[in-house]
């Protein structure tokens, strides 16, 4: 998300030449499919399609690429030594890249999807990658079907070939990509504590709204991060969704209780709700939420992570906002209890995959190994 940030702050100064999306990947690779880089005039770029293995040799070929019109091109990941130019990225995949230049209105149609989903639309977008013989083509929609793009020589025919929302490779001509809307992270809470979960939500590139209920704490130059800044001590007051994060860490246990209440009796519960403070304060606070509103209390604890943050250790406001941080990603990917570890059989079934010279010679991160 904030590599989409960066891409359309880039383009909105007009400095922009070529966009390349990753379409595909085999193997391990550090960035997955509908990773973006957009590069602009003088080299200078936004975004990432790897842990920065492929950028310069992609930047520096980039226009002389696309110079008659888009096209995708396939980068091994794989240390050879005994290729002509071995990149020895070492990351252990294959990636291809389609690049295609700013100034066609497809991919001005992309970027504007991608400039529309910051500010709240999901968008849906189908590309039939170009080929021998045939051109970049792209249509954009709404998650309703409703076409909000169309090239000039798409048909109502090719729409059929995309069925589904899912973001990825349909078949080998057609390449689909789900734009969704940054998370949206209300604070409840303006206190010293908050800053730092606001400044670490922003890097991801969450909207963010805080809210307390002192207009002393409440004030817009504490949170320089946030998208906005509420004296506010109501839950109805800040139009929270479902698919929305929230949490509780007033340190007033009746604006506490009042927030908790208001956010588990609304028409639209978010998705995540934490509740900052000790297990003790944090049931009485639940119980007397789950009486105010008639509910069980096993129903409230459904709806409620408390305390706060995954089990991290570490101690201080950072530390927190840390641990904070990690369990609302964690929802938001539908990761929450599925950390990734190695077992000794895991490591004797890549061992058998093979040897480690593909991995010499390189400073590349795996970030993601199937």
């Amino acid at each position: 998300m904030v590599d989409r940030r960066r891409i359309v702050r880039q383009w909105k100064q007009g400095s922009a030449r070529v966009l390349v999306t990753l379409v595909r990947s085999q193997g391990s690779s550090y960035r997955r499919p509908g990773a973006h880089l957009l590069i602009g005039a003088d080299g200078e770029y936004a975004g990432t399609i790897s842990g920065g293995c492929l950028e310069a040799e992609v930047v520096r070929k980039a226009a002389w690429m696309v110079r008659d019109g888009a096209r995708v091109e396939r980068y091994s990941t794989l240390f050879d030594d005994t290729a002509e130019i071995p990149f020895g990225l070492g990351c252990g995949g294959v990636v291809d890249l389609l690049l295609e230049p700013t100034d066609t209105p497809e991919c001005r149609a992309l970027l504007d999807a991608m400039e529309a989903s910051l500010g709240g639309a999901e968008l849906r977008v189908a590309t039939w990658l170009p080929a021998i013989g045939n051109r970049l083509r792209r249509a954009v929609f709404s998650p309703g079907g409703d076409v909000l793009f169309l090239s000039v020589d798409l048909s109502s025919g090719d729409l059929h070939a995309v069925p589904g929302h899912d973001s990825g490779p349909l078949d080998s001509e057609i390449y689909r990509e789900t734009l969704l809307p940054p998370l949206r992270l209300f604070v409840l809470g303006a206190g010293d504590d908050a800053r730092p979960l606001v400044t670490m939500a922003a890097q991801l590139g969450w909207r963010i709204t805080v809210a307390d209920g002192r207009a002393q704490l409440a004030r817009a130059e504490r949170f320089p991060e946030a998208e906005c800044v509420l004296a506010a001590s109501s839950a109805a007051e800040l139009g929270i969704a479902a698919t929305d994060a929230a949490v509780i860490m007033s340190h007033s246990y009746e604006q506490d209780r009042a927030l908790l209440t208001g956010l588990l009796g609304a028409g639209e519960i978010p998705g995540y709700i934490g509740l900052l403070g000790a297990s003790h304060r944090s049931s009485l606070l639940v119980s007397e939420a789950a009486s105010a509103l008639g509910l069980s209390v096993a129903e409230c604890c459904e709806k409620v992570w408390a305390p706060v943050g995954l089990d991290l250790g570490g101690d201080g406001a950072e530390a927190i906002a840390l641990a904070v941080v990690a369990e609302v990603q964690a929802w938001r990917q539908s990761k929450l209890g599925m950390s990734r570890r190695l077992t000794a059989e895991r490591v004797a079934e890549h061992v058998a995959r093979g040897g480690v010279s593909r991995y010499l010679q390189t400073q590349c991160a795996l970030g993601a190994a199937k």
